[in-house]
């Protein structure tokens, strides 16, 4: 099965009941199109035709909003977590079970969305709700993101090249010559194949080097980190020339007070990092429950007003959560619009592009005689 899902609605014919006993005669049958499933929807306030029409079109721009919250919050979920998809996907529930479940399962949470209230009071409430929800999500991913990135910069200058490398935890005290009026410690980068270059020429590089100063402190695959001593008034003319033979001087002043503050930021921020986690995880996956179920009220809403304007009054209609086979969804529409041909035979011969009719506005041109909204649960984005 796929994780695409139709929400559609049909006429209720003596009984609902019958209506979804008829789908599903002609669902499955052998070919097994589909798995179908009853969307249960209260007694909602119709109002007004001219309400209706007017909340049709918010109710889809409602509809996009919330289903984009609710994949920004997903998603972002994966990038906290550094988790793989099928992992990931463990992670996205929606009431303690996952979002096809609640789906298939769906009641209308009459807490937070009392139907005694007007259909556009209703969605009010929704909108105010995941509009908070997507602002605390970019509050929470700036503060984390910042130190994530902040402390990923300090590990890069930690294990990265010589010429960017923090290098505290590679030089001693002992390999500089401190509080000298006249002398001073340089380090110095020489990439590993002109090391013999190195040792033949930084004594001549300018006058005033203390012959035989040069020692190698560390190295890696690329380069050979190097100190030399020289007097202070020659420092400008010895980097000229460095430069000049690929010889990299890093700007570097041996303090045990820095080295040890560099050593307690990353501590710090990992720490930080650590406390951050736990409850950014916690609330990212509350609030996709939230943002989630939220969404698919509104989804609700979209088949109570569509049907509605489609059927007439009084209320009277089934909706349906169909979960298609993978590879029988071309079949399964068309059994679709021969059951209920009968409600629209008019549009469907003219032609759905140009039509501006209830009911339409599905994300696309696809037009069918019943109300119809297509579902997508591939929440988060391959990595």
């Amino acid at each position: 099965m796929s994780n695409e899902f139709w929400l559609i609605s049909a006429p209720g014919e003596k009984t609902c009941q019958q209506t979804f006993e008829r789908l599903n005669a002609a669902t499955q049958g052998p070919e097994k199109l589909s798995t179908n499933f009853k969307f249960q929807i209260p007694d909602l306030k119709v109002g007004t035709l001219d309400i209706l029409v007017g909340l049709s079109d918010e109710l889809g721009k409602l509809d996009v909003y919330c289903e984009s919250v609710t994949r920004k919050i997903a998603q972002y979920i994966g990038d906290v977590l550094e988790d793989t998809r099928d992992k990931l996907q463990a992670n996205l529930k929606v009431n303690e079970a996952p979002p096809a479940n609640y789906l298939q399962r769906f009641q209308w949470d009459l807490a937070k969305y009392p139907i005694k209230q007007s259909l556009k009071s209703i969605s009010e409430i929704i909108a105010k709700q995941v509009n908070q929800i997507e602002s605390d999500l970019k509050t929470k991913a700036t503060s984390y993101n910042n130190l994530k990135g902040n402390l990923q910069t300090l590990e890069r200058k930690a294990t990265g090249s010589l010429l960017t490398r923090n290098l505290g935890d590679m030089v001693k005290r002992d390999d500089f010559v401190l509080d000298s009026e006249y002398l001073t410690t340089l380090v110095v980068v020489v990439p590993k194949a002109m090391i013999n270059d190195w040792n033949l020429k930084y004594e001549k590089l300018t006058d005033m080097v203390v012959p035989r100063s040069s020692k190698k402190i560390f190295d890696d695959n690329e380069n050979v980190l190097c100190t030399v001593t020289l007097f202070r008034r020659v420092v400008d003319e010895f980097k000229h020339h460095c430069r000049e033979n690929k010889f990299s001087v890093r700007d570097f002043t041996y303090s045990e007070e820095e080295i040890q503050s560099g050593k307690t930021e990353l501590t710090k921020l990992e720490a930080d990092k650590k406390k951050q986690f736990g409850p950014l995880v916690k609330w990212l996956k509350v609030n996709f429950g939230e943002c989630f179920a939220a969404w698919i009220h509104v989804k609700a809403l979209r088949v109570f007003v569509e049907s509605v304007l489609r059927y007439g009054l009084p209320v009277n209609f089934q909706a349906i959560v169909i979960h298609p086979n993978k590879r029988s969804t071309k079949r399964l529409r068309d059994v679709l619009n021969q059951l209920y041909s009968h409600l629209d035979n008019t549009a469907l011969s003219q032609g759905g592009d140009d039509m501006d009719i209830p009911g339409l506005s599905m994300g696309g041109t696809d037009y069918y005689p019943y109300v119809s909204y297509k579902i997508l649960l591939d929440l988060v984005e391959p990595r």
